[in-house]
C-alpha cells in the first residue's frame, strides 16, 4: 500500500509527511514533489533534523520515501502519458496538499496552482485501478466574507459578499471541484479545512515560511517605506509613537492552529474515517485568539500604535493609506467567526489541538520580522511600484504549504 503527497516540502507538507511517516512504520511514501528529486530529499532531510529527529531515524525514514517531479499546475502532472498512468497504478491514498497561498498573487496564476492542480490531481485519483481515497486541503476561509458567526464543516454556499482574497476563492473553486468529482465519479474524499497555521519553531532560511510571519514582515516594509519617503511624520512629530486607524472589531478573533497539531490531527482522522461521498473537517484550535492580541504583536515589531475604528477614517494619513493596501489584512480584522469542528472532534476522540497558542507563542512565531532598509534599493522609484513590489515579496512565501 503506498502513500503519494503533493507539496511535500510546504510550511504544512513538510509535517504531513513527518506525521504520516510516524504512523505507518513501513508504508512507502510517494513525494510529489515541483521542487525536483534532489531538493525535496534535501529540504524533508533539514526539517528531520531540526524537529529532533536523529542521524539514524532520519536515515529510516528517507528509506521509505520516493520522489516523483510533478507540476500541479500542467495536465498529466507533467509526466508522459505512460508515466502517468504508471504512478496512478501505485497510489492506494492520494493526499493534495501542493497550492500557493501567496495573499498577494494574480488570480490567474493562483487558478493555474490551486483550481487546475486539484483538477488534475483528480484525474490521477481516476486514472488508477486501485481507486485512492483522495484527502484534500482546503481552508477555513473558504467561507469569504460571510457573516455567519458559526461556520459548519458541511457549509460550502458561495458567500454572497465574496472573498477577502483571490487565494480564498481559488480554494472554494477547488473544493467545489471536489465535491463534483466524487459525485460523478462515486468516490470517497476527505476535506480538510485548516484555519490559519501558525509554528513557534523560529523561522529558518533553509525551510517554508509560515503566512504569519509573511504579513508581519509586510506590515514592516509597508512603514519602512513610509518613513524613507517621509511619510512616517503624523501629528504627534517625527519619531514619535504614531497612531494607525484601522477599521476592525475589537470583539473579533482569529483562529490560529499550530501545524504540528493540524498535520497530527489529519492523519489521525485519515486513519479512522470511512468517508461515503466527502466528508469534510474543521482543522481548528479550540480557542480564537483576539485581534487585540495581534494588534500588540505587531506593535511589538513597530513604534507605532494600532487603534481599531468602525469606519474608514476621513482624513486617513499616508501611513494608513498604505497599511490598506496590503491584501486582505483589514478585513480579517473584523472577522468573528467561530469555525466548528464536531465531526472532527467526534472523530479524533479528544481536542484536535492542546497547544496554547497566545503572545509569547506568536512572538516565537514570528522571530525578528524586519524590512530590509528601503532608500539605497528603491533610488528613485515610484511609491506605488516600489510598494507594489515589495508587497509582493513579502506576501509569497515560497513553498506555504
Amino acid at each position: 500500500m503506498a502513500t503519494a503527497v503533493t507539496g511535500p516540502t510546504g510550511f504544512l507538507g513538510l509535517r504531513l509527511v513527518r506525521a504520516l511517516l510516524d504512523r505507518d512504520h513501513d508504508e512507502p511514501l510517494i513525494l510529489l514533489a515541483h521542487t525536483g528529486s534532489t531538493a525535496a530529499i534535501d529540504r524533508l532531510s533539514c526539517f528531520l533534523t531540526a524537529t529532533g529527529a536523529g542521524p539514524r531515524r532520519t536515515e529510516e525514514l528517507l528509506r521509505r520515501v520516493r520522489v516523483v517531479d510533478v507540476d500541479v499546475a500542467r495536465p498529466r502532472l507533467g509526466l508522459t502519458e505512460t508515466a502517468f498512468g504508471e504512478l496512478a497504478g501505485q497510489i492506494d491514498v492520494l493526499w493534495h496538499s501542493a497550492a500557493s497561498t501567496s495573499l498577494s498573487g494574480e488570480l490567474a496564476d493562483l487558478r493555474r496552482v490551486n483550481v487546475d492542480g486539484t483538477r488534475h490531481v483528480l484525474e490521477l485519483a481516476a486514472a488508477g485501478a486501485r481507486r485512492p481515497v483522495v484527502h484534500h486541503v482546503s481552508t477555513a476561509f473558504v467561507v469569504g466574507r460571510r457573516s455567519d458567526p458559526v461556520i459548519y464543516e458541511d457549509d460550502l454556499a458561495l458567500p454572497a459578499d465574496g472573498f477577502e482574497t483571490d487565494y480564498e476563492h481559488t480554494k472554494y473553486d477547488a473544493e467545489v471541484l471536489v465535491h463534483e468529482w466524487s459525485a460523478e465519479a462515486d468516490r470517497p474524499a476527505v476535506v480538510y479545512r485548516p484555519s490559519i497555521l501558525v509554528t513557534d519553531q523560529p523561522p529558518r532560511p533553509d525551510l517554508p515560511e509560515q503566512t504569519l510571519t509573511a504579513v508581519t514582515r509586510a506590515i514592516v516594509t509597508v512603514a519602512a517605506l513610509a518613513v524613507d519617503r517621509g511619510l512616517g511624520t503624523g501629528p504627534q512629530g517625527p519619531g514619535r509613537v504614531q497612531t494607525i486607524r484601522i477599521v476592525g472589531n475589537p470583539r473579533a478573533s482569529w483562529n490560529m492552529m499550530p501545524v504540528e497539531d493540524a498535520a497530527r490531527d489529519m492523519a489521525r482522522i485519515a486513519q479512522r474515517v470511512r468517508p461515503r461521498g466527502v466528508s469534510t473537517f474543521h482543522i481548528v484550535h479550540g480557542e480564537n485568539l483576539p485581534v487585540s492580541t495581534l494588534c500588540e504583536l505587531l506593535e511589538s515589531q513597530l513604534a507605532l500604535r494600532m487603534q481599531l475604528v468602525a469606519d474608514y477614517p476621513r482624513d486617513p494619513t499616508a501611513l494608513e493609506e498604505l497599511i490598506y493596501r496590503i491584501p486582505g489584512f483589514p478585513r480579517y480584522l473584523e472577522h468573528r467567526h467561530v469555525f466548528d469542528d464536531t465531526r472532527a472532534r467526534t472523530t479524533l476522540g479528544e481536542r484536535t489541538s492542546d497547544t496554547r497558542v497566545d503572545r509569547d507563542y506568536l512572538l516565537s512565531a514570528i522571530g525578528a520580522a524586519t524590512a530590509p532598509k528601503t532608500r539605497d534599493a528603491l533610488g528613485d522609484q515610484d511609491l506605488d511600484q516600489a510598494l507594489s513590489e515589495r508587497l509582493r515579496a513579502a506576501l509569497a512565501p515560497e513553498g506555504a504549504r
